[in-house]
């Protein structure tokens, strides 16, 4: 898969089959647009192309960007695409100025002059341009002057549940972590680096990884304790993982995220982790005593040992 980030780095090819969006989440409704562009691009030998965006648009747009919680790093949304085998993605520079694009413009100087278009694959919500001026009209009348195919894809809503990013990041932060994992197609994720804590967790018998994200508009799930599965160095193992202020150990008010990984004892500072969500056991509490909090700890790895057990099964 080729990633370019400037139009020089493209190569003109009017055989392509394109689509664009922000694919946050890459989830199965964005999988529905990318499978039938893989398909076009089967039927017809073209080149499977992704047109994205990085920054997200709403980082640039909106006034308070530190806010803005999105469900993909662009790095992840990159691994996604090239498992989903697509030839070339090309990440626009979204400014303030480009925002500023008309729709027409957008489609021509990009789309058509620019990475080449045989046919275009877009949802059926979608808009584009300066204040979303562009939609299906616009680009009716761009295919009629230009030649090339628009398919507009139909809503994608397994068993009538809506599948939108916006309904993944609610379902996180409110804990429904099984209706994230079904709207996504996978297990959401948080990627970082293991770096060093206040090592309470050690003294308690749980000996934890604490992971410094490695975006800080990565959407940090529900406040609690989760069961998980950690991804370190090529390999899988299942844990615990506490998203939150510890507050029977410190009065501290940094958020802290700390993985206990069964059945580990290595050093992994400075390492890469990726942690996959299974699911959410409790909210954070802050108990009257170590021994209280200790008791709690056990009886989330009996619980977690238990959903282990039922995947495995599965």
């Amino acid at each position: 898969m080729k990633i370019a980030r400037d139009l020089n780095e493209v190569e003109f090819d009017r055989k392509s089959a394109v689509t664009v969006g922000t694919f946050d989440g890459v989830h199965l409704g964005h999988r529905q647009i990318i499978n039938e562009v893989n398909k076009v691009k089967e039927d017809k030998e073209l080149r499977s192309v992704v047109i994205t965006f990085d920054p997200h648009p709403q980082i640039v747009l909106r006034n308070k960007a530190k806010d803005i919680k999105l469900l993909n790093t662009t790095e992840e949304k990159l691994d996604h695409f090239r498992e989903l085998d697509i030839d070339l993605v090309y990440i626009i520079n979204f400014t303030k100025e480009f925002s500023q694009t008309h729709a027409v413009d957008f489609y021509k100087n990009y789309l058509i002059n620019g990475v080449g278009l045989s046919d275009l694959v877009l949802g059926y919500d979608h808009m584009f341009g300066k204040n979303r001026e562009g939609n299906f009209e616009t680009l009716k009348e761009l295919s009629n002057e230009y030649d090339f195919e628009v398919h507009k894809i139909d809503e994608f809503a397994p068993g009538g549940e809506h599948v939108s990013s916006t309904d993944i990041r609610h379902a996180l932060e409110t804990g429904d972590i099984p209706k994230a994992s079904r709207l996504l197609g996978e297990r959401y994720s948080i990627t970082g680096t293991v770096v060093h804590g206040h090592k309470k967790g050690r003294e308690l018998g749980y000996p934890t990884a604490n992971i410094e994200l490695d975006s800080h508009f990565k959407l940090i799930p529900r406040l609690g304790i989760y069961a998980v599965q950690a991804e370190l160095e090529g390999k899988r193992y299942f844990g615990m993982m506490s998203i939150g202020y510890n507050p029977t150990v410190t009065d501290e008010k940094q958020l802290r995220i700390e993985v206990h990984i069964f059945d580990f004892d290595e050093n992994v500072y400075g390492k890469k982790i990726k942690i996959n969500l299974l699911e959410y056991l409790r909210e954070e509490k802050k108990f009257d005593s170590l021994d209280e909090l200790i008791k709690e700890m056990n009886s989330d790895k009996e619980k977690t040992l238990s959903i282990i057990e039922k995947l495995k099964n599965n």
